[in-house]
């Protein structure tokens, strides 16, 4: 279970429920078959499955994380299968009637197939786990995609019945940070690790230049960034803590934790119990996400305050 991207939350005038009744809430949105009408639909699942146990909460009291995970199913329908049909059910009227079919007459028949082969339609399910550190009003969500993000944000908002959260942000534009970083290594603080993945976007309509497995202290990307290129996405480490991609938007994605932390885990004692492994992961990686995000945010001058007034929802 350990997360490959996270989406930083901020929360913002939260009153944290007990273990207890966020359990009750989470079971009253707990996901649903998908009926054979439905396109799509998202619940709550058990982080561990339902062989350990089905608990839709895990709670590590003494250091104030908790695991939570969503389960949005969506029935692929391709359109290219829908047009098909449309086309020959088109052409069969057409020879019938010896008519023109109008659009008002294939927008219902579109809808109309799309209704019958729905229910033949393979579905998708994905997975999504958020980690809520209570201690520090932070919510991550483990999806490479915003919009996913911000789907289980609305679900957990109208489990809780409200949830006041906003992007977290910080002092220094990523773009402004990551662009400095690169281009002076002086800049860089003495934890940071700088990677061999970059991507750097021009302020104009020169498109983007991505790169992989690069020395980023090249004469070329030194260059590249005299030209007035700045830095969208970078890969960065912290010393004995994880790797990933910075974004400019603050999403952290392709986490790779630490192989001391890894080791933890594998040589810990869980009996071969799935709960006790899924535990024993959650707090060591949890642990080391804080202590990440607290220094990813200090990099950067720390977190940028926002008013009050603009916490409703997600901005």
């Amino acid at each position: 279970m350990w997360f490959k991207h996270l989406h930083l939350y901020r929360l913002h005038e939260h009153q944290l429920l007990s273990h207890a009744q966020m359990s009750e809430l989470l079971n009253e949105h707990a996901i649903k078959p998908l009926g054979s009408a439905d396109a799509r639909r998202l619940g709550w699942t058990a982080p561990a499955g339902r062989l350990a146990g089905g608990q839709l909460l895990h709670s590590v009291a003494n250091y104030g994380h908790r695991l939570l995970s969503a389960l949005r199913q969506e029935r692929m329908l391709p359109a290219s299968v829908i047009a098909e049909e449309l086309t020959e059910r088109v052409g069969d009227i057409e020879a019938a009637e010896a008519r023109k079919v109008t659009r008002k007459e294939k927008t219902a028949l579109k809808e109309q197939i799309t209704e019958e082969l729905m229910p033949r339609a393979f579905v998708r399910s994905q997975k999504i786990d958020v980690w809520w550190d209570t201690e520090r009003q932070l919510i991550g969500v483990n999806t490479s995609s915003r919009t996913r993000a911000e789907e289980v944000l609305d679900l957990l908002r109208e489990t809780l019945g409200s949830l006041k959260v906003t992007p977290l942000t910080t002092q220094t534009l990523p773009v402004r940070a990551m662009t400095s970083w690169l281009g002076d290594a002086g800049t860089r603080p003495a934890d940071m690790q700088l990677g061999d993945q970059v991507v750097l976007k021009a302020k104009g309509d020169d498109g983007v230049v991505r790169g992989r497995q690069l020395d980023l202290d090249s004469d070329e990307i030194q260059q590249l960034l005299e030209s007035g290129r700045q830095a969208s996405q970078l890969a960065l480490g912290i010393e004995g803590q994880l790797s990933f991609v910075l974004h400019d938007d603050l999403a952290i994605k392709s986490l790779r934790f630490g192989d001391a932390l890894i080791e933890e885990a594998d040589h810990a004692d869980d009996g071969d119990d799935a709960l006790a492994r899924l535990e024993t992961d959650f707090v060591l990686m949890a642990g080391c996400l804080r202590a990440s995000v607290e220094r990813i945010l200090e990099w950067m001058g720390g977190e940028a305050v926002r008013e009050s007034g603009k916490a409703e929802g997600v901005q």
